[in-house]
């Protein structure tokens, strides 16, 4: 079977836990496939929503730190995430966000109808209308009905100075291919049914923004296994880019490094995967801890806040 790439997972910096979790649970309708923390920065959390099949390409993730100041998107960054919904869900999600009090403009990204808006913590998204309905997942609950749900990743967009090395790293490491371009954004393409487009936009200036709550931390690509990642991260390496070591992240291996126009890259495996330490229909219920850091469970619980989400609508 065909391996997939495109983007494995995206994350990003949140304010208050329990407003990131409402929002994209009971508002978004996206399915909270792992309640983890930052394992760097054990007494916070590190959040991931899904789809309801929880597979790569669909993980949006989140580090909440609820004193972090509201940042500023700007250059050598991802600075739009899209989400992908089936075509014909447009009458549903503009009502929908209305009905969420959350303000949405109409917009095209390269032909298709989008809505954008931002998250509570200024995060700019985009739910772009492309493809139908996966088919409906067994044993896990829909807030968002399945014929409208999101799918996945439909891309992001990063603001940069250049484009031509980041455009050569997309392609040679990850099988990108220019697919359409207009004035100063320039659209890439996999063949994976979700995660499979990357905008870059040629910034005019050289303006960086501002780090803290709802900046994107890093974008990951996909890897289909330890093997595949540690090559990847050879040619990373002749590169001169200076990549990490394979670190054991335990639901996927990953490899950092920060491309020349600013934008922090990790490369993630698909394998094992969520599932490798809870069962598929209970994902996301409980604080998983990588075994590691399990003697520190009493510790860690205490330092956590409570954060309670709907499963049903």
């Amino acid at each position: 079977m065909k391996h997939h790439k495109g983007i494995h997972h995206i994350t990003v910096l949140a304010g208050d836990a329990q407003r990131n979790a409402e929002f994209y649970t009971e508002k978004l309708g996206m399915r909270l496939v792992k309640k983890s923390v930052n394992q760097d920065d054990p007494g916070t959390y590190h959040l991931f929503y899904g789809n309801q099949a929880a597979e790569p390409g669909s993980s949006l993730t989140f580090f909440p730190w609820p004193n972090a100041q509201k940042g500023e998107a700007g250059v050598g960054e991802v600075v739009n995430v899209g989400l992908q919904v089936p075509k014909g869900s447009e009458d549903y999600w503009e009502i929908r966000l209305s009905e969420n009090d959350i303000s949405y403009e109409v917009v095209d990204v390269f032909g298709r109808k989008a809505l954008r808006f931002e998250d509570p913590d200024g995060l700019e998204l985009d739910i772009v209308f492309e493809g139908k309905a996966k088919p409906e997942v067994d044993n896990v609950n829909y807030i968002v009905p399945a014929e409208h749900t999101i799918q996945g990743f439909w891309g992001a967009r990063m603001l940069l100075t250049e484009k031509e090395h980041t455009e050569m790293l997309l392609g040679e490491l990850f099988g990108f291919e220019e697919a359409d371009s207009n004035s100063n954004k320039t659209l890439y393409q996999t063949d994976a049914p979700i995660g499979r487009y990357v905008i870059i936009e040629k910034a005019e200036t050289s303006e960086y923004g501002k780090n803290g709550r709802g900046i994107v931390h890093h974008i990951a690509y996909r890897a289909e296994n330890k093997e595949e990642l540690d090559q990847l991260r050879q040619k990373v390496g002749k590169k001169g880019l200076g990549p990490t070591q394979i670190i054991d992240r335990h639901w996927f291996n990953s490899v950092y490094y920060r491309i020349p126009a600013g934008v922090l890259f990790e490369m993630a495996s698909d394998d094992p995967g969520y599932t490798v330490d809870e069962e598929f229909e209970h994902l996301g219920e409980k604080l998983i801890l990588p075994p590691w850091l399990e003697s520190k469970r009493d510790r860690i619980e205490q330092m956590l806040p409570e954060i309670s989400v709907a499963t049903k609508a």
